[in-house]
Formats: structure tokens, sequence, C-alpha cells
């Protein structure tokens, strides 16, 4: 998502203030509010003013309110949000990559928490915790029905200390306790390691600051440990919830030398911008080694960027599972000193002017996570933005065949998890991907071009 610095000034941002504003406190200034403003805001208005009137205990204004603010937003979209106090610091927290507590992503699904994805190598992906898991008590204390914001708040602590999460899992009877220590959760965006055959494996776990930057220097490094002779890439984006628009963009970029990279189209003029490559990185960056990206259902917003524009241009094969589906942009607009909207201000779209808002990015070549022995009963129930309440619908219809096809069984895959770990494989798709490129020496990648 593309987030905005914290107090940029904008027209719509003002004009955002001024509505604040004009929520008064006196009935004299509702009767002058309601004498210039539409039926709609009268009906605002009235209600406001019988609530303060006729309820059974007093009202504070901040109360109603904030109620008002949150139930417009949630009309809009699931990703459009009122942020003040301790959540608009947690958001920039969470952009700098850097905060105390479990490292994991969850969405609200009817009332429940539902994990979209823990992040790689973070407190809650050590202990288990994985995609599709639902939160349904924490410290034994029932959250359904919570606000998101206050479960989030509730799981978060101080490093060290640890936090009992009760878990029910699909495809699993009875749910289950889950002690999570938690930790300063300093993602590394970017890790890398270098397999037999010289090949590289690049994991870029999140978008924030310098991703680009850092994935050059991983392929320099990359090139060092093969003695000059790099034989190809695997860019895993399997997990990566997303986050900077620009980073997604500079990513893209060094692997392109020239093209479109992605599109944002808004209701506004202003909203509507074009980002093509530059070559910051003086052309394909891997000088034209054969690259494989994989993705999952926990790939979302910035990881389908990059996977969108890699795949139409050709310049990688995308494998995995189906994304997630995020094709909306979030601008953070500062209503006062310590609070900001994130709303919903534009939709992105890939070189060839696809929108993988709901359908996600459809890999090349699907491979399921057999080495995952809850792989096959969990797929049934993974959360992507089509299953979100209120979700955005994609401007072109969308066969329902095409968001349910990575829910039925493919039949190329029989091998299962406890066959896999016998022979030493406990990541089958990294493991499909890196027998891939040593198979054909990147031509299957040349023929799709």
């Amino acid at each position: 998502m593309k987030l905005a610095p914290k107090f940029a000034g904008s027209v719509r941002a003002a004009a955002l203030v001024t509505a604040v504003a004009l929520l008064p406190t006196t009935t004299a200034v509702f009767a002058q509010v309601e004498s210039r403003s539409s039926p709609e805001f009268a009906k605002l208005f009235a209600t406001y003013q019988r609530i303060k009137s006729s309820y059974v205990e007093p009202v504070d204004d901040e109360v109603l309110i904030r109620g008002a603010i949150d139930g417009m937003l949630a009309a809009l979209d699931p990703h459009s949000a009122y942020l003040d106090g301790a959540a608009l610091e947690r958001l920039e927290t969470m952009i700098d990559g850097n905060y105390e507590g479990l490292g994991i992503s969850v969405q609200m699904d009817d009332g429940a928490v539902k994990v979209v994805s823990p992040f790689k190598g973070s407190p809650a992906d050590k202990a288990g915790i994985k995609a599709g898991d639902y939160i349904t008590h924490i410290e034994g204390k029932l959250i359904y029905g919570l606000e998101l914001d206050e479960a989030v708040k509730q799981m978060r602590g101080p490093a060290g200390t640890a936090v009992r999460l009760s878990i029910f899992r699909p495809g699993r009877e009875e749910p289950f306790d889950v002690s999570v220590t938690r930790g300063v959760v300093e993602l590394e965006p970017v890790t890398f390691e270098l397999k037999p055959g010289g090949i590289g494996v690049i994991s870029v776990n999140e978008f924030s600051r310098d991703v680009g930057v850092d994935v050059n220097d991983a392929i320099a490094s990359l090139r060092r440990d093969a003695g000059g002779k790099l034989t190809g890439l695997v860019l895993d984006l399997r997990k990566n919830p997303g986050g900077s628009l620009d980073e997604a963009v500079a990513l893209s970029d060094l692997f392109l030398s020239e093209g479109q990279i992605v599109s944002q189209r808004g209701r506004n003029r202003r909203d509507s911008v074009y980002y093509e490559a530059e070559s910051v990185y003086r052309g394909d960056a891997a000088a034209g080694l054969p690259i494989i990206v994989l993705i999952d259902a926990g790939s979302a917003s910035a990881s389908e960027i990059v996977a969108g524009a890699l795949q139409d241009q050709h310049r990688a094969l995308v494998m995995g599972e189906r994304s997630f589906g995020k094709g909306s942009v979030q601008t953070l607009l500062p209503l006062t000193r310590d609070s900001a909207l994130k709303l919903t201000t534009a939709r992105y779209y890939t070189p060839s002017g696809r929108s993988v808002q709901e359908g996600g990015i459809e890999p090349d070549i699907r491979v399921p996570q057999l080495s995952d022995p809850d792989a096959a009963k969990r797929s049934q129930y993974l959360m992507r933005e089509s299953d979100l309440r209120g979700h955005l619908v994609n401007e072109v219809a969308l066969e329902d065949d095409q968001l349910e096809a990575d829910r039925i069984d493919d039949p190329r895959f029989k091998l299962t998890a406890e066959q896999l770990e016998k022979q030493g494989i406990d990541d089958f798709q990294l493991d499909y991907a890196l027998r891939t490129l040593r198979r054909t020496g990147g031509s299957v990648i040349a023929r799709s071009k």
C-alpha cells in the first residue's frame, strides 16, 4: 500500500479536516449546519441530538464522533480506517519494520481475528502459527467481537514476555494453546542464501525502507559467493504482506531495463500515477539471469506489484499459489496532529492493465506447499481479499472457478509431507523452483517470454 508522509498537505486532507471541524457541540450550531447541509447530514445531526438528550446514560462527544467516523469508513472497504494515538504509532512503526510483539499480520473475519500471515522468522512464525489460523482467546479471554486494534494491542508487549494464544486451526477438531514469547521484531526485509548449482535465493519478507538497495546488495554478495558463476535467482515473496509502493517499484526496477512497472488509477486525476522502469541500476542488475518468483496466499499488495510486473514484462516465471488479491492503494491523510485517515484512494494495475483486486496474481506454474502437513486442509479456509467483508470488487467480473481453482487438489503432486521429510525436503515449493532452474537452465523461463 502507498502511504503518504504523515503530515503531507493536500486538498483532500484540508477538506477532511473541515468536515471534522463541522461536528459541533451546541444545538444552535447544529441547527445552522443542518439548514445548509443535505438531508443525509440532517439525519446524522438529528441522531446525535437524540442520543445526547435521550440515551440512558450521558455520552461523551468523543465517543459519538469516533463511532460516526468508524461507521463511515467501515461502510467503504476493509482497508480504510481512522487512526489516532497508539494505532497511528503502530502503523508508523510497522513501516519502519521495528517493533516489539509477535510479528503477525491479522485481519477481522466476521468478528474473529484471523491470521493472514506470520512474518518469516518472527516469534509467531517460530511458534508454529500459520496463515488461516483463528486466534480465539488471549490469555484465556475470549476476543471474539473485539476491535482488531484492541486485539493487536493485547498481543503486543515488551520483548521477553510471553502471551498465551488459543488457536482454532481449520482441519483440526480441537483448538489448542500456543505460548509465544514476544521479541523485538526487527524483521530483516531481505535475506539471501546461495544454493548448490550457483542459484541464489533472495527472500523479501516485507517492503520497508531500502528493500531495492538491499536486494541489489544481495545479488552482488551472491555473485561473490558463487565465484562469479551465479546461474539463476529465486525471488521469494511468500508470506510477504506488502508495505511501501515505492519500494515495490524500486525492486521491480532492479530487474527491468525499460517498460511500465505498475500504474495506480484513482477517482481524481492527481491519484493516477504511472511508474516506469528508470534503469536506476543501469539496466537489469541480474544481467539476464533466469528468475523464478515464489508467491502464496500471504503475498499481498507490494508483493503482487513486483510479481505482476516481472510476469507481465516476461522477466520472471511466477510459481506457487494464487496471491492475496489486494489491488488497492491506501493513502494516509492527516486530520489533526495525532490522527489521520488511512483511506483507499486508488487501484493499481499491472503493466498489461490487469487489476489484481480480488483475483490476485495467478502463478505461471501452480505448486502447492506439500511439505506442510496441514496445507491441504487449510487451503479450504485460507483468507484472501475476496473473502473479506465489503472488499472492493474487481472492475472485470471474475469467474467463480478463478477463485476456487487453488482449492482443488492438483493431480501432479501426490507426495505427502512425511514422504518429503524422508527425502530431506522441508520446503517443497522452494525445492521445486530450484529443481526447475537446474533442470532447464532457465530455458522454461525463456520460452515464456
